[in-house]
């Protein structure tokens, strides 16, 4: 599964004598928002989940988060031989769909208990119902700045709510972002641009965005950078200028509300779920170690 945002709460615990990494709790990232990659253009439904358990009926805490679209290359290269292959076909076909689902729900409203007027059953259609009716948003696999002003138009247009997932050359429209008012996640910042829209990749982005006045989380997109690494993503954010509070924030209360479920996790605060680490250090310097993680109030072993 792809791990798309965290709200980091630890880091990793290693066992000295038997030379075994322990990782129930994936490098203390006590939450994740995971789901559908990023080949199509739409993919599917995000969830948010605890990474400790037994059976992920019982970690799950958000079932519906948001739902994956994708723009630029990747839903490009995916139906390359296909009629889906332009950016322009991306936004045209994101549009139907969406279009699609909203003539769909006015389908079924009209019939009412009238089960011979109801619409040929759609679990697609179905699956896009909670993002015409606003209960979730879009959740916008975006790298460069034009797709990112096109993710923005499009919910603009359909009337729906939206959040910016990657926003790689977000710090080169930072003004206008923090106008728009979305939920932003930036990363994965580590690595070569493997893609030419990754070209002004840089861990510069989330302290700019921060200071323009952007709601910025910081996420490893793992697996594409291990989750364990979340806390050094942050460091390196930090040495790139990202104030650090801001930076403690965008690895807990803001995914936590990127994914709405920060009425569980993300801070500590009375009727929350008790997800902590004890460490003893500053947890964005590499020499610190993790003494106790705690999920949903018990100690993670």
């Amino acid at each position: 599964m792809h791990n798309r945002a965290g709200s980091w709460q630890g880091e990793k615990i290693f066992n000295k004598k038997s030379k075994i990494l322990l990782t129930k709790n994936i490098g203390g990232v006590t939450t994740v928002g995971t789901g559908p990659g990023s080949s199509n253009v739409l993919g599917g439904t995000f969830i948010a989940v605890k990474t400790a358990g037994k059976r992920v009926d019982d970690m799950i805490i958000n079932r519906k988060a948001a739902m994956k679209c994708a723009f630029g290359e990747n839903p490009k290269f995916c139906y390359r031989e296909k009629d889906n292959a332009s950016r322009m076909s991306v936004a045209a076909k994101l549009r139907a769909m969406l279009n699609k689902t909203r003539i769909y729900i006015e389908k079924k409203e009209s019939a009412g208990k009238d089960l011979s007027k109801l619409p040929a059953y759609d679990e697609k259609l179905e699956a896009l119902i909670p993002v015409i009716k606003r209960e979730i948003p879009l959740k916008a696999h975006a790298h460069r700045t034009d797709d990112i002003f096109t993710a923005l138009r499009v919910a603009r247009e359909m009337n729906v709510m939206i959040t910016l997932e990657h926003c790689t050359e977000g710090h080169l429209i930072a003004e206008y972002l923090a106008e728009e008012n979305v939920p932003i996640a930036v990363g994965p910042s580590f690595g070569h641009p493997g893609k030419v829209e990754l070209k002004n990749k840089t861990f510069d982005t989330p302290g700019i965005l921060s200071r323009a006045g952007c709601r910025v989380s910081i996420i490893t997109d793992a697996p594409v950078i291990p989750q364990e690494y979340l806390p050094l993503c942050a460091g390196m954010a930090i040495k790139s200028g990202m104030d650090k509070f801001e930076a403690l924030k965008a690895i807990t209360i803001n995914p936590a509300e990127h994914l709405n479920i920060s009425h569980r996790v993300g801070s500590l605060e009375a009727g929350k779920d008790a997800d902590f680490v004890i460490t003893n250090g500053c947890p964005f310097e590499l020499e610190t170690k993790v003494l106790r993680v705690f999920i949903n109030g018990n100690e993670v072993k």
